[in-house]
């Protein structure tokens, strides 16, 4: 008979009561009996643990009879948790996928707080690591986003643990089978129009075809990645006070500081910035940044790199509420309260059709398509996002809301706030930096002239 998947134990002891995460699915099940197999060896506690999304209907139930029964024959504690995914996903702009994982660690970490368990133990398996590294990179991660799936996460007095991070998932199937247990399928796995499934079953499968063992190759970089991210952490400890100085400079000494929450401003000298190895600077600038809970993508650092130089730009409007500027000694970061002036004009611009508008960051031009008439409504309206926004994307079904596309692409909260989008006749028929789907057919073409975003 096929061994059974290795498990990692470090994070496990003697006496730790740990509840496993279990789906219903091969690598849950897995992960279940794996422990159980070695729970009396290493003293440990177990308990099962099974949400029940509201979602899938009567594949959900028979998930989580399923579970029921499986922790019964068992002999080990059930506990099962009912959430309303669809009606959170609506009220937090969420997809059913993000909303679904958040209710689920929500619950986890109530566990935890509650004295129930020490740490709650989940199924990922190299597999799984290997995908999200290639989904990061294809959205265009930092180096933080490539650490992929973390083995441990420190959650209040306990931990989520992920002790199948070493494990390949058709070798758990294998073993599962000669063992005679069976598991659920998940249908929504085989849906194409998840990035995640897409890259499953078409990306990874190609790129195994340059090399076999490209997923272990992927698991083995988020491990470095983990590794280099937490002595880049260390680094920037060390550095960053008295590096980033709240306020403004002012003359005799000292600095002033705004006393309004919803503003404030922080500096940095421009020599000593100037001094740092560019990887270290880019990490300082998103430092300072973080203190106003904006993360900067790669675009809006790289302006503030360049504003480093003597002869850089001496002002740049990052997003709505963040604009840096340059002084003799110094590069700022101003936060400006919502609706500041400053901040610049958010309100819609009407573009004629065929004609051309500048707002939000950019300079756009409409044509009309030869031989084409202008059978709908003459004017579009050039805009920022609003709650409930959807859009078609190329190659996809169906329109996805807004937050999943600027997730895809990588966009930093504070910049979705002003990120540029044209509706005409109550669709949106353009948007930066995306692909969206032409039908049905809109009688004009958009072209962005410039971008100063």
């Amino acid at each position: 008979m096929t061994r059974a998947p290795g498990i990692d134990t470090k994070h496990l002891q003697a006496g730790m009561r740990v509840a496993v995460a279990v789906s219903g699915g091969a690598d849950s099940v897995g992960l279940l009996h794996a422990l159980r197999n070695s729970a009396s060896e290493m003293g440990l506690l177990l308990a099962v643990a099974h949400v029940h999304h509201g979602i899938r209907g009567t594949a959900a139930d028979d998930d989580a009879q399923f579970v029921a029964e499986l922790a019964q024959s068992l002999e080990l504690e059930f506990s099962l948790h009912r959430v309303d995914t669809p009606g959170v996903a609506q009220s937090r702009k969420q997809t059913l996928e993000e909303a679904a994982r958040a209710l689920r660690y929500a619950w986890f970490g109530e566990l935890i707080a509650d004295g129930k368990v020490d740490a709650v133990a989940t199924a990922h398996t190299l597999d799984d690591q290997a995908e999200t590294v290639l989904h990061r990179m294809v959205r265009g991660a930092w180096t933080e986003g490539l650490g992929g799936i973390h083995p441990v996460v420190e959650c209040g007095r306990g931990m989520i643990l992920r002790p199948f991070l070493r494990a390949r998932r058709e070798e758990i199937r294998t073993w599962l089978g000669e063992m005679g247990q069976a598991w659920r399928e998940d249908a929504s796995n085989q849906d194409m129009t998840h990035t995640r499934n897409r890259i499953r079953k078409e990306l990874l499968p190609q790129i195994e075809g340059f090399n076999p063992r490209i997923a272990e190759q992927l698991a083995h970089l988020a491990t470095i990645a983990r590794d280099e991210e937490s002595w880049w952490d260390a680094e920037l400890a060390r550095m960053l006070p008295g590096f980033i100085l709240p306020g403004r400079a002012v003359r005799g000494g000292g600095r002033a500081v705004s006393t309004r929450p919803d503003e404030g401003s922080v500096g940095m000298e421009l020599e000593r910035l100037r001094g740092l190895a560019p990887a270290m600077r880019r990490r300082a600038l998103r430092a300072a940044a973080r203190q106003f809970a904006c993360g900067l993508n790669f675009e809006q650092t790289e302006r503030l790199m360049a504003m480093c130089e003597p002869a850089g730009p001496k002002k740049q409007q990052l997003t709505a509420e963040l604009r840096a500027e340059k002084t003799a000694r110094e590069l700022r970061l101003v936060r400006e309260a919502a609706g500041d002036p400053k901040a610049g004009a958010l309100e819609p611009i009407e573009v004629a059709i065929p004609g051309e508008a500048t707002g939000l960051g950019v300079a756009l031009r409409l044509k009309m398509e030869a031989g084409a008439s202008l059978n709908g409504a003459g004017r579009a309206v050039l805009r920022t996002p609003r709650a409930g926004d959807r859009v078609r994307l190329r190659y996809s079904r169906g329109a996805k809301p807004l937050k999943e596309i600027f997730e895809r692409i990588n966009v930093a909260a504070e910049a979705r706030k002003t990120w540029p989008v044209l509706e005409w006749e109550g669709r949106i028929v353009w948007m930066k930096d995306v692909a969206v789907d032409p039908e049905p057919q809109i009688p004009f073409l958009v072209e962005m002239v410039s971008d100063s975003r």
